[in-house]
């Protein structure tokens, strides 16, 4: 397979763009279509770190279980990150429809109503409530700032 069929195929395997959905009065949120395959083999859902709502593949939630629990329990901070991700957390199920339940908790942790903003991140993606993903796209779109938070990154690596 040639390189560009190869970084591809990497893409169309991650969670990308974002999408507007409603939720229906039994607080089912549709999945875009483009990601129905990846949760194929299942998802879990728990808090995000923004008042947002975090959903990831079984093998994404694998890979962050083993990493938290890797960690020194004795350190308050890293109880902290655990009651977060793991205390919140439950596994999803979609329905035939494509459509998976947003937890009850998970909805008022990040003021999820009527409508929702899916916004894909590669390994998993973000649900967010409109008005606190406008908030993000105004931060999103600060250049100066933007220039500011991410020099201390090294973006060249790669």
């Amino acid at each position: 397979m040639s390189f560009v069929k190869s970084a591809m195929k990497k893409l169309e395997q991650m969670f990308l763009g974002q999408y507007y959905y409603s939720l229906d009065e039994k607080s089912r949120l549709t999945v875009p279509a483009c990601y129905r395959d990846l949760l194929s083999d299942g998802a879990f859902v728990t808090q995000g770190f923004d008042c947002n709502i975090l959903v990831l593949t079984t093998g994404a939630f694998q890979e962050i279980y083993k990493c938290v629990m890797a960690m020194n329990i004795a350190d308050p901070l890293v109880r902290l990150l655990i009651r977060m991700l793991l205390g919140n957390a439950s596994q999803l199920e979609m329905d035939e429809s494509g459509s998976i339940i947003v937890p009850q908790k998970l909805r008022e942790l990040a003021d999820l109503k009527d409508e929702a903003v899916i916004v894909g991140q590669g390994d998993y993606f973000e649900i967010w409530a409109p008005l606190l993903w406008n908030r993000q796209e105004i931060r999103l779109q600060d250049a100066e700032a933007n220039a500011q938070r991410l020099a201390v990154l090294d973006l060249t690596r790669h």
